[in-house]
């Protein structure tokens, strides 16, 4: 079949691991979400948003249902969360959500690709200051006014808005998230996604093959299966 089919084949598994681990992570936090604030989205805001992810991912319907009714069952995995705080190569800062039924598990892994690529766990809260939590929405410009829709975000409690290409972002105080989400509920604006994302105050400036280099210990990261979120402040 030659080495375009091969190459095609690749790309395709590719597709489908990441697909996988996002459901796998969707499905996570639908059952934290579910534990924490209950089975009805109408009265769950976490559970909303991460329905709206699943949409975003296109998360068939009976897997988001299925998760649900897993987290209510009496089997359910009790997962905890653990945000763990790491220096990089090259002085990188490193955040890791995770969620985990294992913890011991969880930070021997952390340790392990940390210290196999020239990074190290650091103390819990020794990074904090360089990031900070914020509300992220996002929603499709197709068929919009992109000046309508900036001045519902802002209406609606938005601190900043973007717009990247077929996109607008809006950001929202970690505080206000809730509130933010009730409103654009309520004047109908379909949003794609709405998370909690950590971003850094101040960025680092690398070469190219430093780069490379921390970003083969985020691809690390990003592929257990206990990790939820990474973020880091290279520019």
């Amino acid at each position: 079949m030659g080495r375009i089919f091969e190459k095609r084949k690749h790309k395709m598994f590719a597709r489908f691991d990441r697909m996988a681990k996002a459901f796998t992570r969707i499905g996570k936090e639908i059952a934290i979400a579910v534990k924490l604030g209950g089975s009805d989205p109408a009265g769950n805001p976490r559970l909303r948003a991460a329905m709206q992810a699943a949409k975003a991912n296109n998360m068939p319907k009976d897997r988001v249902e299925a998760a649900i009714k897993r987290a209510l069952g009496k089997d359910a995995l009790d997962l905890q969360e653990i945000v763990y705080e790491a220096y990089g190569p090259h002085g990188v800062a490193i955040v890791i959500e995770t969620a985990t039924d294992n913890p011991t598990r969880t930070v021997a892994n952390i340790r392990s690709y940390l210290n196999k690529h020239n990074g190290s766990l650091a103390t819990s809260g020794a990074l904090e200051f360089l990031f900070q939590r914020k509300g992220v929405f996002k929603t499709s410009l197709e068929g919009k006014s992109a000046d309508d829709l900036e001045m519902s975000f802002i209406e609606s409690g938005a601190d900043d808005v973007e717009i990247d290409e077929m996109e607008i972002i809006a950001y929202t105080d970690f505080n206000n998230f809730v509130h933010m989400q009730r409103a654009l509920e309520e004047s109908a604006i379909e949003v794609t996604t709405a998370e909690m994302q950590r971003l850094p105050n101040t960025t680092v400036t690398l070469t190219e093959e430093q780069m490379d280099e921390v970003l083969k210990l985020i691809d690390k990261i990003e592929e257990d299966e206990d990790v939820q979120n990474v973020y880091h402040n290279i520019a």
